[in-house]
């Protein structure tokens, strides 16, 4: 499930403090800093288009990247932090970590499910509801999982799915102790207004009485 580690570009950000920072987006530039693994913190910028398509892009705090800067060597970086503009939304400032192959992280995980059609539950006209649809898991840097996957294969109407019914990735465990849920399939909407229905019959028929 681990994917090819994509690589992202940044240049060295001449000067650090407010003012660079400003200048910096005034040249359509977002500033930012790489630290972590023991190292000095490396002040960077980014072009702002550049950024804007790999934060539309989707998952960007959960992707593992080669970060590669002109004049320093390659690193694995995961970006922790991105400042935006309160109004604009726009993004101001970035913050990535470097990371080792053999480093431990915590990270959402996007949750995909799979096999709808052989669910006899929603054949019957019952509802997929997501409780979660991704999951905090600490992993291993080197193989950081794209999602989780969640198999609807024989579940039927009242059924949950909790985190020990999913077969994680090698390496990774939730980072909450117990077992949450994470879905379940609810009954049609028809056989809950039914049911509704028959507990009111049964209620005013005991107030009759």
């Amino acid at each position: 499930m681990a994917k090819e580690i994509p690589d992202l570009v940044a240049e060295v950000r001449a000067g650090t403090g407010k003012g660079a920072a400003r200048q910096a987006r005034r040249d359509q530039l977002v500033p930012g800093v790489v630290y972590g693994d023991g190292k000095e913190p490396l002040a960077i910028s980014m072009k702002y288009n550049y950024l804007i398509k790999h934060l539309k892009a989707g998952r960007f705090l959960s992707t593992l990247f080669n970060l590669k800067v002109e004049g320093e060597k390659d690193v694995r970086v995961i970006c922790r932090d991105v400042q935006r503009h309160v109004v604009k939304d726009t993004p101001l400032h970035v913050d990535f970590m470097r990371l080792r192959a053999n480093s431990r992280i915590n990270l959402f995980i996007h949750v995909t499910f799979e096999n709808h059609e052989k669910a006899p539950g929603l054949k019957k006209g019952g509802t997929l509801v997501v409780v979660r649809n991704e999951v905090e898991l600490e992993v291993n840097a080197s193989n950081i999982p794209d999602h989780i996957t969640v198999d609807l294969t024989g579940l039927n109407v009242g059924d949950v799915i909790h985190i020990n019914d999913i077969t994680l990735p090698n390496g990774a465990k939730p980072t909450i102790d117990r077992n949450f849920v994470i879905a379940n399939i609810s009954a049609p909407s028809s056989l809950r207004s039914s049911g509704d229905d028959e507990a009111e019959d049964s209620a005013e028929e005991g107030e009759e009485e």
